[in-house]
């Protein structure tokens, strides 16, 4: 059988992440979970006392500082372990116990956020004056207080922090069944060749410009879905019904307010871009009919939407020449940037390509001393993009980390794929500029017209199939494997044309999206792709005062709230103006092509 995906043990150890620059070991972990036990005590002991006095409240606010920084090594070290092989039981349970203690802290915590809450405006003005070293946290204390009206008593606190423990059983066993436990039969050629299909091989498969070898891969990876879809629908039901929880207790009008009021965005960020990709919904479907049209086809199938309509420029990218290229083309972003992407290469913050039981897809986790990103690399142009992105990530991180104390230390999500997306954009740009030929140009023009597609377009139809579903749980109504199905197939039409087949298997592809139960995360690549595309222009035309404000961003955490944090790098995503631009960006490039390929 072709492309066998390798064990673990088989991936050469300068392609996988250093995990002992958190833990030296698996022992140095376990010893260390058993010495955070007394953590739990040592907080429940403030409880009656961080209302006392500036001076206590201080004490305790830097005791949470700290226990935050052994928690998020610990979780870290679990989460990474258990990503890198998910049917390796010995880290399961790592994570199982992880996620164990911090429900018990939680528990033990949930003191601090009512009585915070007890507090007088004017007493807090007092407590500011009598410890000078408060002021480091006003911003922190003003985002938790303001939320008094979803803060409960500390003994309903102390529930809702127990319930986490079921509330979050549905993101858990789907991380499980589609890490480790769905497999599918092997995707097959027109030569008769087997390839091995997994969600992480789906993709590479899909972009072949073997017609049969994506078909079979995108029939035998949703009908084999298509088994499970009761009880997919099940645990996606059971995650809404959590959300719902959560938000009625705290005293939310609706879930999508409820995710999205803690990230300080307000619903009408989400709405707007919805309203607006359905606005402009005619640049889909007009490239969608191009694409019908460049690849002479009377049917056009979903598992035609990947493949490059330029193959002949489609070319093999070794990981070490993305890496080169990826250096060259964010050199713009200055030497010192240019230099923390290379400690990254070099020091072995990435975990590179596929193995058994590897979670699929690509992140990045902002860890203490450095972050880590898992990839499951293949050498191709998309995991070049990939490797950009992740790196945006990485470095957003760093350099967060580096420069805002450990209260504002993070950045929240919103802002989250800004940084990622840049880097994207960046790279294309670099690509771009540097062709003259025709066909690697249409090539090019191809793949940013995908990232459009996929980001912008595909990513806001999930945020609305996310938004309706919640809609729909809302309103008491079942979401069951029919309902979720029918919604789906129903948007797919609405987003893709009449241009396209209406294929039953994209019904079930919902099945396999788990950012379905990542909370409303979704809309932020949408959002995130406005912005990036508008900074990566102004880094482009601007230069050094542009690249000066970006990095000004880029380290700034969460010291205000995003909408505001996006405005020092010279981006209003109070308008709707960055992602009407970036559309009308893809009509251009859609016209450029068919240009391009009628020549």
């Amino acid at each position: 059988m072709a492309d066998k995906v390798r064990l673990r043990s088989e991936i050469p150890v300068e392609d996988t992440w250093k995990l002992e620059d958190i833990f030296p070991s698996d022992e140095a972990w376990e010893k260390a979970l058993s010495d955070a036990e007394p953590l739990i005590a040592q907080g429940a002991a403030f409880r009656g006392k961080i209302s006392e006095s500036g001076k206590s409240l201080l004490e305790f606010l830097k005791f949470d500082d700290e226990a935050g920084i052994k928690l998020g090594a610990l979780f870290g070290y679990a989460s990474a372990r258990a990503d890198q092989d998910t049917s390796e039981p010995k880290y399961q349970d790592f994570e199982m116990k992880m996620r164990a203690y911090y429900v018990r802290f939680a528990g033990a915590m949930s003191f601090a956020t009512p009585e915070l809450m007890s507090v007088s405006d004017e007493r807090m003005e007092e407590f500011y004056k009598e410890e000078p070293g408060l002021e480091l946290y006003r911003v922190a204390l003003n985002r938790i207080r303001r939320n008094r009206e979803h803060t409960l008593s500390e003994q309903e606190e102390r529930i809702m922090a127990n319930a986490r423990m079921v509330t979050g059983g549905a993101s858990a066993a789907y991380n499980l069944f589609e890490g480790a436990d769905i497999k599918f039969p092997p995707a097959k050629g027109s030569d008769g060749a087997e390839h091995e299909l997994t969600n992480s091989t789906y993709i590479e498969l899909v972009h072949n410009k073997d017609r049969e070898l994506r078909r079979t891969a995108f029939e035998n990876l949703y009908h084999t879905y298509e088994q499970f879809r009761n009880t997919l629908a099940s645990l996606y039901d059971s995650e809404v019904k959590g959300r719902i929880f959560n938000a009625r207790c705290r005293n939310y009008p609706s879930i999508l307010e409820a995710a999205l009021h803690g990230n300080e965005v307000p619903v009408s960020v989400y709405k707007n871009l919805i309203d607006t990709v359905h606005k402009n919904m005619p640049f889909m479907h007009k490239y969608v009919a191009l694409r019908k049209k460049l690849m002479g086809l009377d049917k056009l199938h979903y598992y035609d939407l990947y493949t490059s309509l330029v193959p002949s420029a489609d070319k093999k990218i070794t990981f070490e020449e993305a890496k080169e290229t990826v250096l060259e083309a964010l050199s713009v972003m200055g030497e010192d940037y240019v230099a923390m992407l290379k400690e990254g290469f070099e020091n072995r913050w990435i975990d590179v390509y596929e193995n058994v039981g590897k979670r699929s897809g690509a992140y990045s986790s902002g860890q203490r001393p450095h972050p880590y990103v898992l990839l499951n690399h293949k050498d191709n142009l998309d995991s070049m993009f990939t490797l950009a992105h992740e790196m945006g990530h990485a470095l957003h991180s760093y350099l967060s980390l580096k420069n805002q104390p450990t209260v504002y230390s993070d950045y929240v999500i919103f802002v989250a794929e800004v940084a990622s997306t840049c880097n994207e954009a960046l790279l294309m740009q670099y690509l771009l500029e540097r062709t003259s030929d025709k066909a690697e140009r249409a090539y090019l023009i191809n793949y940013f017209l995908e990232q459009f597609r996929t980001t912008l377009y595909r990513q806001t139809m999930f945020a609305e199939f996310e938004m309706l579903t919640g809609e729909m749980a809302e309103r008491g109504e079942s979401l069951t494997a029919e309902s979720l199905c029918a919604l789906y197939a129903k948007l797919n039409r609405e987003y893709y044309g009449g241009d396209i087949e209406d294929d039953r298997e994209i019904s079930f592809e919902w099945e396999r999206i788990p950012h379905f139960y990542y909370n409303y995360y979704v809309f932020q690549y949408a959002t995130g792709f406005s912005a990036a595309i508008a900074l990566s222009r102004k880094i482009i035309s601007e230069g050094e005062p542009a690249v000066k404000a970006y990095k000004k961003f880029l380290s700034s955490g969460s010291t205000t709230d995003p909408i505001s944090l996006l405005k020092i790098a010279g981006v209003d995503m109070n308008s709707p103006e960055p992602i009407e631009n970036a559309l009308a960006i893809f009509g251009e490039l859609i016209d450029e092509m068919e240009k391009l390929m009628d020549e």
